[in-house]
């Protein structure tokens, strides 16, 4: 294989950094110590790189700004930002990264941790059949591999080194915000936009190369409890109330076709997370999902309704329920007048690199939902990743590369005084 790009040799190192989030500790920020680990990571190479005010804060936050070029200084600031954390639903540490070259046909890519094969095949990722020949970075099979979001992380620390060794490119200043916990909700909560100076900009944190996304879920969160009563069971009858059976007849009220596995496109979905407990305590979480925020309550309703029927099959208060919003549709913000250069100057720096855009509504949300809806208006770009959350996961190189290339086109623009 030839030498390794920048982008390809960072985005390696970044993903052998374990750095997942954990929904079970939400109490502090960042959720696990090993996201210090990987802001300090991204540090050190802004620093090697020169980049200017590097901050990084107790939660993981880092930030920096990269200076504009001649003639554009006086030209709004233009913001990245990605996420440090990666998911939790699948190992995720050690990560052992490979670059594998695609020949065609099921590709294996090595072996769980329990000895089975893993393969990745054109059944389930019909683009492959496009990839005959490109070097592709997966995982050894025994953890996902961290492309959401490192393939970001290193595609924007990539356009800095860019920018250095290039410094007659056209950009303006640049902000640049690394934060943790995206994979848990997070939502960048803690950015301090004041202090970050971004007009607008973008998250990379999207799919395949040329996707675009400025329209997201509208998200809320809910966690159902269950007081039971436990006797012995010998004598439980007209007595005992279970917490746990409680849970399974309130989640059998919930309709089975709205589940993540049954839906596609602009369906919503209630997605039953976790649930735990036994007779006398059980809980059980949830997330819904809908594009269209009136659908959205209408489901919460629907899950108060829910528990309200079988406090009165029981007759008694056994279940609690709460709802908190998440994040809502980007939508609402980028489809504004004022913000609509976002999708226009990305679909134009997609066709600078002979790459048709594809807007999609997208089926979660980034970190831009909560920040376009703070003030910082930011539409979303392609990561490159395929089958995210998973051992299956990987990145073909041509992508990671042309995204380096898109983003230098996309700066380019906002270094222009019509932008």
């Amino acid at each position: 294989m030839s030498e390794q790009s920048d982008v390809l040799k960072r985005f390696i190192r970044y993903c052998e950094v374990a750095s997942q989030s954990n929904p079970l500790t939400t109490d502090t920020v960042p959720s696990t110590p090993a996201q210090h680990v990987m802001a300090q990571t991204v540090a050190k190479d802004l620093e090697a790189l020169g980049a200017e005010d590097i901050v990084v804060d107790t939660h993981a936050y880092v930030t920096a700004h990269w200076p504009a070029s001649a003639g554009a200084e006086n030209l709004p600031t233009l913001g990245f930002c990605c996420h440090l954390d990666t998911a939790w639903q699948s190992f995720g540490a050690e990560v052992h990264p490979r670059v594998v070259r695609y020949e065609g046909g099921v590709l294996g890519i090595g072996t769980d941790r329990d000895g089975r094969e893993v393969t990745i095949s054109p059944k389930t990722n019909p683009q492959l059949e496009h990839m005959v020949g490109f070097d592709l970075v997966t995982s050894d099979g025994t953890s996902l591999l961290g492309g959401d979001d490192k393939a970001g992380v290193a595609m924007v620390v990539s356009l800095l080194h860019r920018l250095r060794e290039n410094p007659q490119l056209p950009h303006p200043r640049l902000a640049i915000a690394f934060v943790p916990d995206e994979e848990i909700g997070h939502g960048a909560a803690l950015l301090d936009l004041d202090t970050f100076g971004a007009a607008y900009g973008y998250t990379i944190d999207g799919g395949p190369l040329g996707e675009f996304c400025y329209e997201t879920f509208n998200a809320a969160e809910v966690h159902v409890q269950a007081m039971g009563l436990s006797v012995h069971t010998g004598t439980a009858k007209g007595i005992m109330i279970n917490a746990a059976e409680a849970l399974m007849r309130f989640h059998q009220l919930l309709p089975p076709q709205d589940r993540p596995e049954y839906t596609e496109g602009y369906d919503g979905f209630f997605y039953l997370e976790r649930m735990q407990g036994d007779c006398e305590y059980a809980q059980a979480d949830y997330i819904i999902r809908d594009h269209d925020q009136k659908k959205v309550e209408k489901r919460k309703q629907m899950m108060r309704d829910a528990v309200s029927y079988i406090n009165y099959q029981l007759d008694s208060e056994v279940l609690t329920i709460s709802v908190k919003d998440q994040y809502h549709n980007l939508a609402d913000v980028i489809t504004r007048p004022e913000n609509e250069h976002l999708i226009e100057n990305a679909r134009v720096a997609y066709a600078a690199i002979g790459q048709e855009m594809t807007c999609i509504p997208m089926r979660g949300g980034t970190d831009g939902s909560q920040l376009s809806f703070r003030g910082f208006p930011c539409a979303n770009l392609s990561a490159c990743y395929y089958n995210a959350h998973g051992v299956r996961e990987f990145v073909p190189v041509p992508e990671l590369e042309a995204m380096v290339d898109m983003l230098q086109a996309l700066v380019a623009l906002y270094a222009k005084k019509s932008s």
